[in-house]
């Protein structure tokens, strides 16, 4: 799943531990889902999308889409 995490995250200049700390998981769970080597429950995309202020559909796309 593609996503614009790491665009996001780079606008608020804030580093993958910042909102891995923010969401509750690992700094090595942002860098994998940045990659698109792991896709986020939907859970963790609802928090995700809150912390940016988005909707998920703004912030993630199917790929092939």
């Amino acid at each position: 799943m593609k996503n614009k995490i790491r665009v996001l995250r780079a606008e608020r200049r804030w580093t993958q531990a910042d909102l891995a700390a923010s969401l509750g998981v690992s700094r090595n769970s942002i860098n994998a889902i940045e990659n698109g080597k792991y896709d986020p429950s939907l859970p963790l995309a609802f928090r995700i999308a809150r912390v940016f202020e988005l909707s998920i559909e703004e912030i993630f796309e199917e790929e092939g889409v």
